[in-house]
């Protein structure tokens, strides 16, 4: 099937996505496109950016994506700050749905594109970034090994356990490995998991992508 014809089925798809509410920023997150979440300042802003984004993730993955319409599931109060902090931080309902085995591959697979671009980002960017608006911000190497130190402390949340100082390829197999056989009782589901995992990557790819020019 052409592109085009593709990027014409995508477009009737509905686009499900869930809003984390703090008391200054909204997060909208894509439910079934993990790592597709961006935050503004309330319900309409967050959407909006979220949309904004669908060209830039979509370069990410490597997948054609919906746009639309947009089917809002529901609206949750963030945790303990968190969307103000600048992360998503709230599990919601439908992330007990559970997720037949070709779904839980095509998300594993979106985790590992993830992991690509950031890897390519990376390699790319120089190793000192323009700081932030207030001077600050992390540099590359800083940034990527705060994203590997985050994964192993989001691992023991699905149930699993990446010792210290596990390289970072085998590190990412046992997280997925963890994911395809997590149990029922751990801290995170399975969906929730993968998104904020997919989430936490492209978000300082893209840091490091805008902080590079």
């Amino acid at each position: 099937m052409a592109a085009s014809r593709l990027r014409t089925v995508w477009a009737m798809e509905s686009l499900r996505i869930y809003l984390e509410a703090g008391t200054r920023w909204v997060f909208a997150s894509a439910l079934d496109w993990p790592g597709w979440a961006r935050r503004g300042k309330g319900d309409e802003a967050a959407i909006d950016t979220l949309l904004d984004y669908a060209e830039r993730y979509a370069k990410a993955v490597g997948r054609v994506v919906s746009t639309g319409p947009v089917e809002v599931v529901g609206r949750l109060a963030t945790r303990g700050g968190m969307a103000d902090f600048g992360a998503l931080g709230a599990v919601g309902p439908w992330d007990s749905e559970p997720l037949a085995a070709k779904e839980l591959t095509r998300q594993l697979e979106l985790l590992e594109a993830s992991w690509d671009y950031l890897d390519a980002v990376g390699a790319a960017s120089p190793a000192e970034l323009r700081k932030g608006q207030r001077g600050g911000g992390r540099d590359t190497d800083a940034m990527l090994r705060h994203v590997q130190e985050a994964e192993r402390s989001y691992a023991a949340k699905l149930g699993g356990r990446v010792p210290p100082r596990t390289p970072w390829p085998q590190q990412r197999t046992t997280i997925l490995a963890g994911l395809r056989t997590a149990p029922p009782d751990s801290a995170w589901p399975v969906r929730y998991g993968i998104r904020r995992l997919a989430w936490h990557v492209l978000d300082h790819a893209w840091e490091m992508q805008d902080r590079s020019t």
